[in-house]
């Protein structure tokens, strides 16, 4: 059975209560951050930390512990869990309060949740066919670099691209790319890597920087910049990232065709620098 950490007690998953008058069931007021494991390694848990601080910033919520006591937790939940490569969840919320009220309470105490859950690679046959996405205009708040737990609005863009029998909502704002519901995403053009610059309008993925980083070590051309509707409709090829679906090329667009439909060369590139970084790096440690 799953063994979950839920304020100072490790206990099985379905033992786990939170209050009804939560903050974070009540209003969604809370942030998370996901660490993958390989190996039964956490992945870049300094920077995942340093994300989740900068949630806890944003959203005006007290840290509880320091970077050394949540790297001690986690490692704690991976070890109790039964599988080597794991998706480890830490989510806190601003916790309980007396009566509803939208106004912070004056004294509250957080609600400090980690779990783990197996993680697994999308499978072979959608790296060798690619995926198909629909397009939709981006209509979340202005701060998509907080990962906050109010997630509804990627909740109804995915499930848009799932109503469609697509796999991901690739999301515009004034004609212009972010991002997509649950990922990042990367357009190749004439042999050139172009990815959307980091900003407010949204969450910049640890993978997203891993992709840039093993494109400069490669020497394939790239570019951070403002990307164009237009431009994603006719590139040559078209990508999504995270941390739970590596990489994967992207083949239609509303139905139409990116490129030639099919995975392109500079994906199947990427593809192996990334399988070789995690074989090498991730797994290490």
């Amino acid at each position: 059975m799953s063994v979950v950490y839920l304020n100072g007690e490790f206990l099985p998953r379905d033992k786990a209560v939170v209050s009804v008058m939560d903050r974070g069931f009540l209003f969604g007021d809370g942030v998370y951050e996901v660490i993958p494991v390989y190996s039964r390694r956490p992945f870049r848990a300094a920077e995942h930390l340093r994300r989740l601080r900068g949630s806890f910033d944003g959203i005006r919520l007290d840290v509880p512990y320091t970077s050394e006591q949540w790297l001690a937790l986690v490692e704690r939940i991976i070890e109790q869990a039964g599988t080597d490569d794991q998706s480890v969840l830490i989510q806190v919320t601003r916790g309980p309060m007396a009566v509803r009220n939208h106004a912070f309470p004056k004294t509250i105490t957080p609600t400090v949740f980690i779990m783990s859950e197996p993680l697994h690679t999308p499978p072979a046959e959608q790296r060798e066919h690619g995926i198909a996405a629909i397009a939709a205009a981006d209509f979340r708040w202005l701060r998509c670099d907080l990962k906050v737990t109010s997630l509804l609005a990627n909740c109804l863009m995915r499930q848009m691209a799932i109503d469609a029998g697509c796999m991901e909502t690739l999301l515009f704002r004034d004609g212009y790319l972010s991002e997509g519901a649950a990922s990042n995403i990367f357009m190749v053009k004439d042999g050139v890597l172009l990815a959307p610059p980091k900003n407010h309008l949204m969450l910049t993925g640890i993978t997203y920087d891993v992709v840039l980083e093993l494109a400069a070590a490669h020497g394939l051309p790239h570019e951070v910049r403002d990307i164009l509707d237009e431009e994603v409709r006719a590139a040559d090829e078209l990508w999504m990232t995270s941390s739970t679906k590596e990489v994967l090329p992207i083949v239609t667009l509303d139905d139409k065709p990116i490129g030639k439909g099919t995975p392109g060369p500079v994906f199947q590139r990427m593809y192996g620098w990334y399988q070789d970084f995690k074989r090498t790096v991730m797994r290490v440690g």
